[in-house]
């Protein structure tokens, strides 16, 4: 069995799976933004999963990881932050730390076909590039949400525009998945591709995916997306889990 945690902005998602990929069980709690509150929350969920049956444990973060012991919290001004020994006193097995998006590239790209950029649409814009479910060096240094752009005489980063939490704002809906008619999809349309064209010169994907919210709602706004020879579009298999899915097959692939 693998164990995944998946530590995201808004909540905290922690699976328990089998070998062949089968979610045994899941515990999902809201993530707090005092630091000493989140650990202790993240311990008690952790304790209800401690079997000597795991064989890896992989975290997903949003942030940096530093030489698989410390994270830097992109979303939190908590400093370095170490797991490692909670998670060994809980654990016996190997223990994994990698970016979220990194993870969720290498889920979306295992079965694709040549080099693969993930893009998730949530509280900001992330990304990771992989290739057949393998995590590639130049996606380390991914961090297509920060670019600067202008639209309607405003110039500020991509994720400030096209943020599934920048779109709520913009449309006023509670949620992304909301978004419906001609009208607002050819809008999200043209938030949405403002980066793609640097990231297909730079990167020179086969495919593009585009997640998080976003992807729920794909087959409303793709059509409206200017087409680029060579590159294709593509829902996520799972929209709002490819992170999960990730650790699950980073775990897996370390034997």
């Amino acid at each position: 069995m693998y164990l995944a945690v998946d530590i995201g902005g808004t909540k905290t998602l922690i699976a328990l799976f089998s070998k062949r990929g089968r979610v045994i069980r899941r515990v999902k709690f809201k993530t707090s933004w005092q630091k000493e509150r989140f650990l202790r929350e993240l311990r008690a969920a952790l304790k209800r999963f401690s079997t000597p049956r795991i064989k890896a444990v992989v975290v997903a973060v949003p942030g940096v990881v530093q030489k698989n012991c410390s994270v830097r919290f992109g979303n939190r001004d908590w400093g370095d932050v170490s797991f490692v020994e909670m998670l060994q006193s809980l654990f016996g097995c190997p223990i994994y730390f990698e970016n979220d998006a990194n993870l969720a590239a290498a889920y979306e790209s295992a079965k694709l076909p040549g080099k693969t950029v993930f893009l998730t649409f949530s509280t900001g814009i992330g990304g990771g590039i992989a290739e057949r479910g393998q995590i590639l060096p130049e996606s380390d240094s991914f961090e297509p949400g920060h670019k600067i752009y202008t639209l309607e005489n405003k110039t500020c980063e991509w994720e400030d525009l096209a943020a599934s939490s920048a779109l709520e704002k913009t449309f006023h809906v509670d949620a992304a998945t909301n978004l419906r008619g001609k009208k607002m999809m050819l809008e999200v349309a043209e938030r949405v591709y403002l980066g793609i064209p640097d990231i297909v010169a730079k990167y020179s994907p086969d495919t593009i995916v585009l997640g998080g919210p976003l992807g729920k709602i794909f087959n409303l706004y793709v059509k409206y997306l200017p087409k680029i020879e060579g590159v294709r579009y593509a829902k996520p298999k799972r929209p709002l889990e490819s992170v999960i899915y990730g650790c699950y097959l980073f775990g897996k692939n370390q034997g």
